[in-house]
């Protein structure tokens, strides 16, 4: 055979290797195949990376000429670089075998297998024949088998070392040790190998460390990181030596655990990782028990730390646990235990926002059956019960206790965290009591603790906790319920549970608070002065133990005013109630508590100034309209606003109050300010983000684009209810709060443009005066301390008028008798006499009205006909100050006293701010068009039929000047889209259908519509800055709601705010048979003296009603005259 191949070439191909291990366990960056086929010269197969299951395809080809010799050597090498080789390697066999032996297999593949490591035996699949003259195959090129001194003592060393891994002969390692070493020597700083020998050098230490031969890791680390400085990122070595320095920090972590180790170690895994593929053996050993994953269970046992570093460290190591891995759960437990951790310290939301979308995940990743699935519910539910606390949104403590009790349903009696469970679902009850006032939700709570404290006695880590917890419920019931038995056992439960907590416990600052706030409640029913000194002492003593940001030194305030003002209210010092007052201030104000319980204090601190005439009540009232400002601001949605700015217990009032304040303090700029801040709050936060941005593009072109920007995103982020999925509405919620910061900001920058310091900030008294430019503005005050009227003249300073015969009280029992008054008359014939109108009539002319007007005639010297605008708030927005009547004729017999309407033409607006609004869109003028919309046949079961609704808008038509471009929308098109449409496309609307107010949800108040309501939310999300007027000939479409009658919301202010300058509503229910005429007399005079040419105005629109009303005294009754009201320029 031999002689017969002799001069020939024969074509090798490499399929591949199987059971490639490497003698000394080192990870090869690659395997190649040496074919040496004489003693100088051989082949060198490309070299490739090693695979998870130890396999190699190589798939290479190769063409040599049999020579002289029929025999050969081939040759399996472990390559520890896949840039620049040092040396040859590790061997992992050698084979000798002849050309006779390979081509006996024909052209089929066939395995060569070499002698075993470790009892495997590697092997390779060739494929071998005898290639032909005729076949113009050209002999590979060949390299030389002689190597340099560098790669000899290179190889020596890898032989060396394989021995020591195997034999575990110390000797071995010496000689290895010294070989990498003398080749480091001949490869300084500077030679492009420097990297390679460093690797091979630390890696043999390294093994001498882990089996305590060697105990030097801190050069072995040093030469490591060397390394990896020489191979950037983007090196084809760089992986492997993150490999290697993670390996070493490992191992040094093993033998002397420290956090720092791990934690660089994680960190350099999040960064290798990525750069091994899938199904390489590095990526299988990284990945594996004793890589990454020994990394992220030491990483996940070490204790939570709240510091920026530690989680820093969390987030690394969430991120090499990706979907799927199953210590993801783990990973984002510990992630969200940080980032909570660190909310309560600093009281970040945005910390304990992420928290709970971390907590989130690990639930949803923990089905049905899963081990920890209570734990995890467990900690998502005492989250959002920390984040109800700090908001108040009552969706987060229902799935809290949802949360709880399903975690409890896998917690059966016997279950060694059972115990938590019930102390925590009864936690959450507690909290439910306190905002619903449910006596079952306490009783329950109490139940659940004292059954948790049976599963934790004496001796229990949790007794203590359990203790206080218990004792918490029992004065939250005696609070509610004055059970004194309560209140004693409260008091011992915490005595006990303070006296086992640690002096540097860190949380015992609650037990000190609780045990003062129980103290507290026994002296005002003892008045033992004992209990009041000890309650103000463990307050100090708990504010001692708080660094000055923490979010609970806000409970120390709370606590501490409490016992001061107890105390003041026995024993009269003034210097108890100025203690007091300073621990109101410190906890409203302080800043890392959320705004919910900052709120409360504030009110109480207001509450208790009034009550005490303690002159900081002013003060108190600012910062509570200022702390309401910025919590409904948090709410992403309209609906949430409101629900916001009704939770809290007597906040209603804090705007006329206010007021009434500063008038009592002879301040009436301030009570102007202060009034107006408070009021139409929804109105005025939703118009922020519609504010003209002209005057600022003359200063700042990029701001004003800028603010421009962020407000439509911000509009757009304005959902109109929560949505089902929490996680998807915790996101929503994020993204709003993103953007109000942004907005914040960018409102910011402005401020600090030359003349725009006060830029959105709330309006002073002069800002607030541009409303009184075409008359007088008159505010009038309804307070639980004073009633009366603040006359804002067209300049200088605002006039007093005290109502002093008139309380609060009176005034809502005079809106309770108009209401029953006006229901009266739907049963009564037309020319009945309205005999109670007239009686209420004259009642607000005389409290009222009459002292208003002699300011207007004597003091302002106001001409008769003259404009004037009522603003009123809270009971005065029910009763119809605009119809004040005398009803008796004059003294010297000549004729009636006048009425109100006969003296001026009265208009209102909810604020002052929304008429200056108005006022300043009307800069721009667009040709009028003109849309009358009638819808007098709504669906089968929407409303009763109007069957004068298609005449009256045909009525209008016709009535409308020619150059108004006038059209008629009804019947079938009149839908709820149709007359948005219409809405936004036109300059002038007559809208003429059913109206509905919704008492509990004005914004849900609506136009009746052919298919579907047309309501308030629909109207506010138009932006129709080109709107002038609107006629609303409906039903209840200027009537605000019980909770916020300050918030003025109903249809009417809707198109208001949305663009129209000018707009006629209904105080109650419009009858249409009669309506019509009112409607024909108003546009008659409306338009009458309207020349050719000149442009319709909408300025006009409260004098049309005026002489409109006194037009058809004879034909419409008192009530439906009454109706109408004029609403803005």
């Amino acid at each position: 055979m031999s002689c017969s191949l002799e001069g020939r070439s024969i074509r090798l191909e490499l399929i591949s290797g199987e059971d490639l291990e490497v003698p000394s366990e080192r990870i090869p960056a690659g395997i190649y195949v040496s074919i040496n086929v004489d003693s100088r010269r051989r082949w060198k197969s490309p070299t490739r990376v090693l695979s998870s299951d130890e396999s190699v395809t190589w798939g290479d080809t190769v063409t040599l000429s049999s020579g002289a010799s029929p025999e050969l050597s081939v040759e399996i090498w472990a390559s520890f670089e896949l840039d620049r080789m040092l040396g040859n390697g590790e061997v992992i066999g050698k084979l000798e075998t002849s050309w006779d032996e390979l081509l006996d297999h024909g052209d089929e593949p066939f395995d060569i297998s070499f002698p075993p490591i470790c009892g495997v035996h590697p092997s390779l699949t060739l494929k071998a024949a005898v290639v032909h003259a005729c076949d113009n195959q050209v002999d590979a090129l060949l390299d030389s088998i002689i190597e340099c001194e560098i790669a000899r003592n290179t190889d020596a060393g890898h032989a060396r070392f394989a021995l020591y891994v195997t034999s575990e002969t110390v000797s071995h390692l010496s000689d290895a040790v010294e070989c990498f070493q003398l080749v480091l020597d001949q490869c300084p700083v500077g030679h492009p190998d420097h990297a390679a020998v460093l690797t091979n050098l630390a890696w043999a230490r390294l093994h001498g460390y882990i089996r305590k031969d060697l105990h030097d890791i801190d050069s072995t680390t040093s030469l490591f990181r060397e390394a990896l400085a020489l191979r950037p990122q983007g090196h084809p070595d760089h992986p492997s030596s993150l490999y290697h320095l993670t390996e070493a920090l490992t191992w040094r972590h093993i033998k002397e655990p420290a956090a720092v180790y791990i934690h660089e170690s994680a960190q350099l895994y999040c960064e290798l990782l990525p750069l091994c593929p899938e199904g390489t053996y590095l990526r299988s050993i990284a990945a594996g028990a004793n890589g990454v994953d020994y990394v992220i269970n030491e990483c996940n046992n070490l204790p939570t730390d709240a510091s920026d570093e530690g989680i820093h460290l969390r987030r690394i190591v969430l991120d090499i646990c990706p979907l799927g891995h199953q210590h993801r759960p783990r990973a984002l437990h510990e992630l969200a235990q940080a980032v909570e951790a660190r909310f309560d310290r600093h009281g970040t939301i945005d910390d304990l926002d992420e928290c709970i979308q971390h907590r989130r995940e690990a639930v949803s990743l923990c089905s049905e059956g899963h081990s920890g699935r209570d734990t995890y519910l467990n900690n998502l539910a005492l989250s959002l019960c920390s984040r109800f606390n700090h908001q108040r949104k009552s969706y987060d403590l229902n799935e809290a206790i949802s949360l709880h009790e399903e975690a409890l349903r896998l917690r059966p009696v016997g279950h060694k965290y059972r115990d938590t469970s019930l102390d925590n679902l009864g936690g959450a009850l507690r909290d439910r009591f306190n905002q619903r006032g449910d006596v079952d939700d306490i009783d329950r709570a109490i139940s659940l603790r004292r059954e948790a404290l049976t599963l934790r006695p004496p001796g229990n880590p949790s007794h203590d906790r359990t203790l206080n917890n218990l004792a918490s419920a029992l004065k939250t019931r005696y609070d509610r319920l004055d059970a004194s038995e309560d209140l004693d056992e409260a008091i011992d439960l915490h005595h006990e549970s303070l006296r086992l907590k640690r002096q540097d416990h860190p949380t015992r600052y609650k037990n000190l608070n609780n045990l003062s706030s129980t103290l507290c409640s026994r002296f005002t029913q003892t008045q033992k002065n004992e209990d009041v000194e000890e309650a103000i002492r463990l307050c100090q003593e708990s504010l001692e133990a708080l660094p000055s940001l923490h979010p609970s030194r806000y409970f120390s305030y709370m606590r501490l005013q409490e016992a001061y003002l107890s105390r003041y209210r026995v024993q009269r010092k003034s210097a108890d109630l100025s203690l007091a007052v300073e621990n109101f201030r410190l906890a409203s104000q302080h800043p890392t508590q959320g705004f919910p319980r900052r709120i409360k204090q504030a009110i109480k601190w207001a509450r208790q100034a009034e009550v005490h005439q303690h002159e900081s009540a002013l003060e108190a009232y600012q910062v509570c309209l200022e702390l309401f400002d910025n919590h409904v601001m948090t709410r992403s949605s309209i609906i949430s606003r409101r629900k916001a700015a009704t939770a809290f217990h007597g906040a209603q009032s804090l705007p006329v109050d206010a007021a009434s304040c500063a008038t009592r303090n002879n301040d009436l700029q301030r009570a102007v300010e202060l009034a107006e801040q408070g009021r139409g709050q929804q109105w005025s936060l939703a118009s922020r983000i519609r504010t003209p941005l002209d005057d600022i593009k003359s200063a700042s072109i990029p701001l004003a684009d800028k603010l421009s920007e962020i407000s439509k995103h911000l509009s757009n982020a304005q959902g109109t209810a929560g949505s089902a999925d929490r996680a998807a509405a915790d996101r929503a919620a994020v993204r709003y709060r993103k953007l109000t910061e942004q907005w914040e900001a960018a409102v910011a920058e402005i401020r600090n443009l030359k003349g725009f310091s006060r830029f959105l900030l709330p309006p002073s008294y002069e800002d607030l005066q541009a409303a009184a430019r075409y008359g007088p503005v008159i505010v009038l005050i309804a307070s639980q301390y004073s009633c009366g009227a603040i006359i804002v003249p067209t300049s200088g300073g605002p006039h007093h008028v005290p109502l002093s015969s008139i309380t609060l009280t009176d005034l809502n029992n005079l809106k309770d008798r108009f209401a029953r008054a006006i229901r009266h008359t739907s049963i009564m014939g037309p020319k009945e006499l309205r005999n109670d109108i007239i009686v209420l009539l004259r009642i607000v002319w005389d409290e009222i009205m009459l002292p208003i007007v002699n300011v207007l005639e004597h003091v302002l010297k106001l001409k008769h006909r003259s404009r004037i605008w009522l603003c009123p708030t809270a009971a005065f927005t029910s009763i119809p100050l605009h119809a004040a009547h005398p009803f008796q004729r004059k003294a010297d017999g000549s004729g009636n006293e006048p009425c109100l309407e006969d003296l001026y033409i009265c208009s209102y607006t909810p604020t002052l701010s929304a008429l200056i609004r108005s006022r300043q869109m009307m800069k721009k003028h667009v040709p009028p068009s003109f849309v009358a919309i009638g819808q007098g046949q709504p669906a089968a079961g929407k409303s009763k039929a109007l069957l004068a609704v298609d005449s009256e808008v045909e009525l209008v038509r016709k009535l409308v000047p020619a150059t108004a471009n006038s059209t008629i929308i009804s019947g079938d098109a009149a839908t709820r889209a149709g007359a948005l449409e219409a809405l936004e496309q036109n300059t002038w609307v007559h809208l003429a259908c059913h109206g509905k107010q919704d008492p509990t949800q004005p914004y849900n108040s609506h136009f009746v519509m052919r298919d579907q309501p047309l309501t308030l939310l629909d109207i506010m999300e138009k932006d129709i800055p080109h709107a002038e007027f609107a006629f609303l000939s409906a039903c209840h479409t200027a009537v605000g709601d019980e909770k916020t009658p300050d918030e003025v919301i109903h249809l009417a202010a809707g198109l208001q705010f949305s663009g129209f300058k000018s707009v006629i509503g209904t105080l109650w229910e419009v009858d249409d048979a009669v309506a019509k005429h009112v409607v024909e007399a108003f546009y008659k005079n409306m338009f009458e003296d309207l020349k050719d040419g000149e442009v319709m105005s909408c300025t006009k629109a409260a004098w049309a009603l005026n002489r409109a009303t006194r037009s058809v005294k004879t034909t419409v009754p008192l009530e439906q005259r009454m109706v109408f009201i004029h609403i803005g320029v």
